[in-house]
C-alpha cells in the first residue's frame, strides 16, 4: 500500500496536467482585421480589402475572415484572403463587416466585428428613374465564328416624378470587363431619354454573368439621383436564332428542289409518267356531235350580207355540205 501511494499521485497529476492542456488558451484572442475599406470600381461592382492585425500574437494557428453583408442585401461568407469582389446594386448603398475567425481550431473564439460603408450616392428624392426594363434579343452572326451570335438590348424606363422637365437621363451597361454608353435613344413629348436601343453588344448569350444597368441624369434645377439594377440573362424574353437553322433549311430546300428537277428530266427523257401513268380512253358515243361555226362576211359595199354556217363532224364523219345564204 505504501509503494501503491506515490504512483497514484504520480498518475494523478498526469491526469490533471492533460486535462489542463486540453483546454482552450483563453488568453490567446484573435483581433479584428484593419483599414477596412469599400470601394467602389465598377458598375453595381465594389471591392472589399482589409489587412490582419499586427498587434495579433503569432501561434500555429491558420486564420480567416467571416464577411457579412448588411445592405442593400444580407449575405454572409468566409474567406481566407484580404480582399473580396461583389456585384452588387449600389444607388441604395451598401455596408458590410468583418472578423477574424479560427480557420482549423473552432475552439478559438473570433474577433469583434469591423465594419465599413458605401453611402447611397447623392440625389433628389423621387429623380431617379423607375419601372426599368431591359430585353435582349439573340440572332445568328454568320460574320465571325469567335462570336456565332449578336446580341441587342432594348432597355426602357420611366421619368421620376420629382424630377425637372430639363432632366436628362443617360445610360450604361456593364458585362464582364466591358461597360459601353447608349448612343441611340427614345424621348419623350419634353425630349427627354425613356429608352434606349443597343444593336450591338458585347453580351455573350451563353456566359453567366449579370447585366448591370446604370441610368444617371443631369438638370439645372436638382440633383439627379441614379439608379442601378442587376439582371439575370435568361430572365429578360432571348429570341435566340441558332447559325445552323437557316443554312439548314436553305440546304434542305435546294435539295428537295433538285430531286424533283432530276426526276422530272428522268420521266421526260424516258417517258416514264405515261408508263406509270397511262390516259385512259374515253367510251365511244352513238350520238354524232357536230360542232357549228358560223362566220360572217361582208362586202366592201356593206350592202350584202353573207353567212356561212359549217358544219364540221367529229373523227371519221363525213363533211355535209356547206349552206350560203
Amino acid at each position: 500500500v505504501i509503494i501503491m501511494a506515490p504512483a497514484s499521485l504520480i498518475l494523478l497529476a498526469a491526469t490533471v496536467i492533460l486535462q489542463v492542456d486540453l483546454l482552450p488558451d483563453k488568453k490567446f484572442l484573435l483581433l479584428p482585421p484593419v483599414n477596412f475599406t469599400i470601394k467602389a470600381i465598377n458598375l453595381a461592382q465594389v471591392l472589399l480589402r482589409w489587412e490582419p492585425n499586427t498587434d495579433q500574437e503569432q501561434r500555429n494557428v491558420q486564420l480567416g475572415y467571416h464577411v457579412k453583408i448588411n445592405a442593400p442585401q444580407e449575405e454572409d461568407y468566409e474567406t481566407r484572403n484580404t480582399e473580396s469582389r461583389r456585384i452588387t446594386i449600389l444607388h441604395k448603398g451598401f455596408s458590410a463587416s468583418v472578423q477574424t475567425v479560427p480557420w482549423n481550431d473552432r475552439s478559438l473564439q473570433p474577433s469583434s466585428w469591423v465594419s465599413a460603408e458605401l453611402k447611397a450616392p447623392p440625389g433628389s428624392p423621387g429623380t431617379s428613374i423607375v419601372n426599368l426594363t431591359c430585353t435582349t434579343n439573340t440572332k445568328a452572326n454568320n460574320y465571325t465564328h469567335l462570336r456565332p451570335y449578336q446580341v441587342s438590348l432594348h432597355c426602357t424606363w420611366l421619368v421620376g416624378k420629382g424630377a425637372p422637365e430639363d432632366t436628362q437621363y443617360f445610360l450604361y451597361y456593364r458585362y464582364g470587363s466591358w461597360t459601353e454608353e447608349c448612343q441611340e435613344y427614345s424621348k419623350d413629348t419634353l425630349q427627354r431619354n425613356i429608352a434606349c436601343w443597343f444593336p450591338r453588344t458585347f453580351i455573350n448569350s451563353k456566359g453567366r454573368d449579370s447585366l448591370a444597368v446604370y441610368v444617371n441624369g443631369s438638370s439645372e434645377e436638382a440633383a439627379i439621383k441614379p439608379f442601378d439594377e442587376l439582371f439575370a440573362l435568361h430572365a429578360i424574353g432571348n429570341n435566340e436564332q441558332k447559325p445552323w437553322t437557316k443554312w439548314f433549311l436553305i440546304a434542305v430546300t435546294a435539295t428537295i428542289c433538285f430531286i424533283l428537277l432530276i426526276f422530272s428530266l428522268i420521266c421526260r427523257t424516258c417517258h416514264l409518267w405515261t408508263k406509270l401513268f397511262p390516259p385512259v380512253p374515253a367510251p365511244k358515243s352513238n350520238i354524232k356531235e357536230f360542232f357549228v361555226t358560223i362566220n360572217y362576211e361582208k362586202t366592201c359595199s356593206g350592202e350584202t350580207e353573207i353567212e356561212v354556217i359549217s358544219y364540221v363532224e367529229e373523227d371519221g364523219s363525213e363533211t355535209l355540205e356547206d349552206s350560203v345564204f
